[in-house]
């Protein structure tokens, strides 16, 4: 049996304006599995150009695959495109069944089945596992009600199999790294590079998290296992930079803290990007220099508010005093801090606004990343924003990038104007410049220099994609009756392992 793996085109902008693209994990994470169980597999990334729809359908065309698997990380805002991309392959393919996997389809899968006839069965959950018993299904002939964790058609009507049983064990299944061509993938400025998970999950309870959920339970990889993996991607492929894809990396101290070593052991001049909790930073003060040792050289933080008062409703477990402290500390060990705001929780007025601006100020991260709270509706926060008014409705515009709740008494212009001004304001101030000029670590001036440069790019691109080309809803509608109602009793799509001290 021939799989393809296809990775469809993302409309965000980040996507399209480095002109830089990283590998998909995930469908390389069901591709690895998928041959070593004997399949034929071949992956399509459409990402690159774009490719629009026709060239995508005509390289899934020269493959000739019996079956087409299709995924993306941005799952939400990419559905609208797999769905016109589903319509157009189907018209062409007649014959080849397509399988829809990800966050987006794990949750609406009823919906989309019954909406979307060109989507053939769902995969809810993680793919390594349930991708291959589903594919051996097929090939044998079996019954597809003997798999766990997907959704189809039977007799026409739609009907789902038992959710599936999360992946205890990590390192159990391989990245199929061998269906891309490294040179291809790039970031950080040129630099070869990969996305990696050495976790799963995140323990706590943020009400806005469309992942946790997904995941179920945090888990992690062996530490010297994927050690040995970086370093042999570097050596053989020439990956020089690590994106780390987890929600939490460092949630045990003493796994991230023998990855660390291990990775030093091996000698390889990687660097090390990805986000983690400011709590985990302060925590891990005494071997902040091991962290500098192995090549980490940027963490985002999700600050969200600077507000003890919203921090608590959504949830976010999270320390005014120690999200300040993390910056701190990694400044002190030349490490880049990137500090995600949400903007939309609760501003109410301009005065919000600019407060929001004034403990940026306090803060004092290296680089800032504004995002809009963009509500999933298996997430506790979706029921407690339903009744807002939507302002958006091209979903795939939904992509923390674009507002899509209705701010109070403030105007959606007004609301963007403030956003790009504390960003600007933000990244020019004289303390960051500084840095970016003078700082002695060149691999921190390289990340601050690469950072402002792609910024000014995007900043520039998304005030005139607001002014000419950002449609709004032309009536008045609630987030209730645009999407409607709570999915939050769907949540947790895996069944949880047995509870296991892990690190």
């Amino acid at each position: 049996m021939k799989i393809t793996l296809l990775n469809p085109p993302h409309a965000a902008i980040g996507s399209r304006i480095p002109q830089e693209h990283l590998p998909p994990l995930g469908l390389l994470s069901v591709g690895g599995p998928l041959l070593d169980a004997g399949f034929v597999v071949n992956l399509i990334d459409a990402e690159f150009g774009p490719m629009v729809l026709a060239d995508i359908v005509r390289c899934v065309q020269y493959a000739q695959p019996d079956v087409i698997m299709i995924g993306h990380s941005g799952s939400s805002s990419v559905h609208t495109t797999v769905v016109e991309l589903c319509q157009a392959l189907k018209q062409r393919m007649g014959n080849v069944t397509i399988v829809y996997g990800g966050v987006h389809p794990t949750y609406h899968w009823d919906e989309i089945l019954y909406e979307c006839l060109d989507i053939d069965i769902i995969v809810r959950g993680e793919g390594e596992k349930t991708a291959v018993q589903l594919m051996q299904a097929m090939a044998q002939g079996d019954s597809l009600q003997m798999v766990d964790g997907i959704a189809y058609r039977h007799n026409g009507q739609v009907t789902s199999t038992p959710a599936a049983q999360m992946l205890t064990n990590l390192d159990s299944y391989r990245v199929g790294w061998e269906l891309i061509d490294h040179k291809r993938y790039s970031y950080w400025g040129g630099k070869r590079a990969v996305v990696v998970q050495f976790s799963r999950g995140c323990p706590y309870l943020c009400s806005y998290c469309g992942q946790r959920g997904f995941w179920s339970q945090w888990r992690h990889r062996d530490p010297v296992n994927l050690a040995h993996e970086l370093a042999h991607l570097h050596r053989e492929q020439g990956v020089e930079l690590i994106n780390f894809a987890d929600e939490l990396p460092t949630g045990s101290r003493k796994a991230w803290k023998a990855f660390l070593e291990a990775l030093i052991a091996e000698n390889v001049p990687l660097l090390l990007v990805g986000s983690t909790r400011a709590g985990d930073i302060v925590r891990d003060r005494e071997i902040l220099p091991l962290y500098k040792k192995a090549g980490v050289i940027r963490f985002l933080l999700g600050i969200e508010s600077y507000d003890e008062a919203t921090l608590k409703t959504i949830k976010k477990g999270a320390d005014v005093t120690e999200d300040q402290q993390a910056i701190q500390l990694l400044r002190e060990h030349g490490i880049v801090s990137m500090a995600t705001y949400v903007v939309g929780f609760n501003e109410k007025s301009d005065k919000d606004f600019w407060f929001s601006f004034k403990n940026l100020l306090r803060y004092d991260p290296d680089q800032i990343q504004l995002i809009y709270a963009t509500p999933h509706r298996w997430t506790p926060f979706y029921a407690t924003v339903e009744e807002r008014e939507v302002v958006q409705g091209d979903l795939r515009r939904w992509d923390y990038k674009h507002q899509v709740l209705a701010t109070p008494n403030v105007p959606v212009w007004r609301v963007f104007l403030w956003f790009k001004a504390i960003e600007v304001m933000m990244q020019l101030r004289p303390k960051a410049l500084l840095r970016l000029l003078f700082h002695p670590d060149a691999d921190y001036r390289h990340s601050m220099r690469w950072y402002t440069q792609i910024g000014r790019r995007v900043w520039f691109h998304e005030i005139f994609e607001f002014i000419f080309n950002t449609p709004r809803l032309k009536q008045r509608l609630t987030l209730k009756d645009f999407m409607g109602s709570s999915l939050e009793q769907r949540e947790y799509a895996l069944v949880k392992a047995k509870r296991s001290r892990v690190g």
